[in-house]
């Protein structure tokens, strides 16, 4: 009898499993919540997979053998709820994916940095030749590209909710570039699930496989001896120390191996101190890789960065402004000010997480002349901010979020969209929030 399987979300993961799914001979069928965007109708329709949209028919839910889930349903759904119930396992779409390939998988994952270090990583590998997919939370899904291509390496950008329900996937090379309290609405708000999730992505690695991890990371350091890691470490820091695989020393990036090289650090293409970090993850990576050193270095000199992080879009009557709608935590917009060479208007806000805004204080103090509060429920952010003596705008559209900056940002400064938050009570996501953001700022 042919196996069922059943795909719970029509995005591009949910889409992309059904394609592979259907590939590999299943009874497959597509089911979401919400309204299926006319790219993934058209996609299951060519290979005549039935969907429904706006509802979940338990009966054609129920009778799976096996589910796999949108990383956006939690999993304490109801639906999921009832399949747990009747022993029906739940899987995410990059588990899915990876039974199907023989491909070597780089993997990286931490609450900042991933889609920066993913995409430099896949520069990198694609500049040296190498046959290379772009998956997981960036690029097209890792099971559609299982499906209609067939490559050598995948670079796959891992979200903890999607290491949540991957159990048997194998990283050949894992990087946790960080951890800082993130999306804790999902954990029960206790930071241990959160952190246990992260570190899913070394579950299943070999003597023979890698593990590139921030040094400096508290929480990294703290919890590395819980979890029987078998991968050879690649550790990678600020300041020199003893096993380290990079690190920084009179301006210049040492990577130490598999193979010694250094580069002056001025000749990396991004600035700031935690692209200083995706650089150096993502120049061990290729080092394991094997890829030569003149290719890393030049890679990493001449990559032009991530959309909607620290994007300059435009300079208007002297004042910058700048494009940071990826930064959907705090410790992303601490970053962020760190990086601001001048005084700076910072929109923040949107739908907050559990989030503790005490990591931003001293820098907001040091570096805002301004603060505009853009969302529908802002009084989290008055209650932390208000006592600073510093001029806020509410806003509940981009459109005013712009003409309050534009009113309140002097010649020299900064305007800087780094809202610490999600981006789901004004926005469908947070590249629509960063669109609207340029489109607003071009109309200045």
């Amino acid at each position: 009898m042919t196996k069922r399987i059943v795909i719970l979300g029509a995005g591009e993961s949910g889409a992309g499993a059904a394609v592979l799914a259907k590939k590999k001979g299943f009874d497959t069928f597509v089911s979401d919540m919400s309204l299926i965007k006319d790219k993934y109708k058209d996609m299951l329709n060519e290979r005549n997979i039935p969907w429904e949209e706006g509802k979940h028919t338990e009966e054609l839910i129920l009778n799976a053998d096996e589910v796999i889930k949108s990383p956006g349903i939690p999993n304490d759904a109801p639906i999921i709820g009832k399949l747990k119930a009747q022993g029906i396992p739940v899987i995410s779409e990059i588990e899915f994916a990876g039974r199907y390939t023989q491909a070597k998988m780089i993997c990286i994952t931490g609450s900042n940095g991933k889609t920066t270090t993913t995409s430099l990583i896949y520069h990198i590998f694609k500049k040296a030749g190498l046959n290379v997919g772009l998956a997981g939370n960036i690029g097209q899904s890792l099971a559609f590209q299982v499906a209609e291509y067939d490559y050598d390496y995948y670079i796959i950008e891992l979200s903890s909710f999607q290491l949540d329900n991957m159990y048997k996937f194998h990283a050949n090379i894992a990087v946790l570039m960080n951890i800082t309290p993130d999306h804790l609405d999902r954990y029960d708000y206790k930071m241990q699930n959160y952190v246990d999730a992260k570190f899913r992505i070394i579950q299943n690695q070999t003597d023979d496989d890698a593990f590139i991890f921030w040094n400096d990371d508290p929480v990294i350091q703290k919890e590395l001896h819980k979890y029987g890691i078998h991968g050879h470490y690649y550790p990678f820091a600020e300041k020199k120390d003893e096993g380290l695989a990079a690190f920084v020393e009179q301006n210049k990036v040492y990577f130490t191996q598999p193979i010694a090289f250094n580069m002056e650090q001025e000749e990396l293409a991004l600035t700031g101190k935690h692209n200083l970090f995706n650089s150096m993850a993502a120049g061990i990576s290729a080092n394991i890789a094997g890829i030569r050193k003149e290719c890393i270095r030049e890679a990493l000199n001449d990559f032009k960065g991530v959309e909607h992080r620290l994007e300059k879009v435009a300079r208007v009557r002297g004042v910058d402004y700048i494009n940071d709608s990826k930064a959907t935590n705090v410790n992303s917009c601490w970053y962020a000010l760190q990086s601001m060479k001048t005084k700076t208007v910072l929109i923040l806000g949107g739908k907050d997480k559990g989030n503790d805004y005490n990591e931003i204080a001293n820098l907001v103090k040091e570096k805002c002349t301004g603060l505009i509060f853009m969302g529908l429920h802002n009084e989290k952010l008055h209650e932390f901010f208000d006592d600073f003596g510093l001029p806020i705008a509410d806003v509940q559209s981009m459109n005013d979020a712009v003409d309050a900056a534009y009113k309140m940002a002097k010649k020299g400064e900064t305007v800087l969209l780094s809202p610490c938050c999600a981006s789901f009570d004004l926005f469908k996501s947070y590249e629509d929030r960063g669109e609207q953001f340029k489109q607003c700022v071009r109309n200045l």
